[in-house]
């Protein structure tokens, strides 16, 4: 059974899926997915487009839908055990999840830690008590759990096989029908429809005062595989931005940019390892960031800035979110080429310090390994 709550999570699932049908090819999955993992051949129980929602506020009034959801899975896995439930990020679904599964004798694989450094260190103990292994991310997480004396095993970032463009940068823009000569600029508002609602229109307003401010750029915006055309239609129409929406080609959008705007979140990692300067913008309820900053230890919200432990690409929050800021922002990437480099430099040794790929095949070998012990121990 896995269970994945987002885009970057359904994306992981179905290559996981792969790699273990490899290893086993007649394992049967189900769980909680999205189209990558429904093509892969998993029985998704459970959209995880309907579970993508980000703030302690949002959550609160989208409980009756998660509680629905939460329902069919605990009762699939009471009525069908697995031999393994491997749970992907989504922490706070997940972990109840976790405790559903070790009082069933199900063993449990975690992948993608919860933040245990940022925030609520204090989880720890709690983690132990409903996972088996927890399978992290970052060499610099394993120390958390071995101290807690939690079985930990570091895989490393899936992400360093995943982002892999398939062409270069002038054969990507005109396979867009744009032109090569001039300057693009990506758009990345996020999958989640509380992202796009909250953060879009400021990232259109920023566009409309780059474009007066030098009138050759030309826009991309890569629609996330959770969202539909319906879902920024009115606010692109609104813009009257002319601005070219793609599909299921994300990283071929990137390499394709000379800079991007983009929400915090997996994608400011992609966006790094493609080496694209970006500003990053972040904003959720008064609320939830209220309590967020009261509990968060880390002084950055991009990923990419957190594995750098520097501020390399800025990052504008909650009321710093201004069209302004973000076109001012951009414009210094697009015409102080030294800048634009520095950012690019320090890009590339983030990329270094994410290790070698092969993740989710170290991944699978964990998870066979977790299953035939199951077995045995039967």
């Amino acid at each position: 059974m896995i269970v994945a709550g987002e885009a970057s999570g359904d994306m992981y699932g179905a290559t996981l899926a792969a790699e273990l049908r490899a290893l086993s090819p007649d394992t049967r999955f189900f769980g909680m997915g999205g189209g990558c993992m429904r093509q892969a051949g998993v029985e998704t129980l459970v959209d995880a487009n309907e579970m993508a929602v980000m703030g302690i506020v949002e959550v609160v009034g989208h409980l009756p839908v998660i509680l629905k959801n939460f329902n069919i899975l605990k009762k699939r896995l009471l009525s069908d055990p697995p031999s393994l439930l491997i749970l992907i990020d989504y922490p706070d679904f997940n972990l109840r999840l976790a405790k559903v599964a070790k009082r069933a004798g199900v063993p449990v694989l975690y992948f993608i830690s919860p933040q245990v450094w940022a925030w609520r260190s204090g989880r720890v103990k709690g983690i132990g008590e409903v996972i088996d292994m927890m399978a992290v991310l970052f060499p610099f997480e394993v120390p958390f759990y071995q101290k807690a004396g939690i079985p930990v095993s570091f895989v490393g970032h899936p992400l360093l096989d995943m982002v892999r463009p398939s062409m270069g940068k002038a054969e990507a823009l005109l396979s867009f029908g744009l032109d090569p000569e001039r300057q693009t600029v990506g758009l990345f508002p996020g999958s989640r429809k509380s992202e796009i609602a909250k953060l879009l229109p400021d990232i259109l307003e920023a566009a409309k005062l780059l474009k007066a401010q030098l009138p050759g750029l030309q826009f991309l915006l890569p629609l996330a595989s959770s969202l539909r055309q319906e879902d920024i239609a009115s606010e692109l129409q609104r813009s009257g931005l002319d601005v070219t929406i793609v599909s299921g080609r994300n990283h071929d959008v990137m390499v394709a940019c000379d800079a991007a705007i983009s929400v915090s979140g997996t994608v400011t990692m992609e966006l790094a390892l493609v080496g694209i300067p970006m500003v990053i913008v972040y904003r959720v309820s008064g609320l939830t960031y209220q309590i967020g900053k009261r509990v968060i230890k880390v002084p950055h919200i991009g990923i990419c800035n957190i594995v750098a432990e520097k501020g390399v690409a800025k990052e504008l929050i909650q009321h710093e979110v201004t069209p302004e800021a973000i076109a001012r922002e951009i414009g210094a990437l697009l015409t102080d080429g030294r800048y634009a480099e520095s950012m690019r430099e320090e890009f590339a040794r983030v990329r270094v310090k994410l290790g070698s790929g092969g993740a989710l095949g170290r991944l699978a070998g964990v998870a066979s390994n977790m299953m035939a012990a199951h077995k045995e121990s039967r």
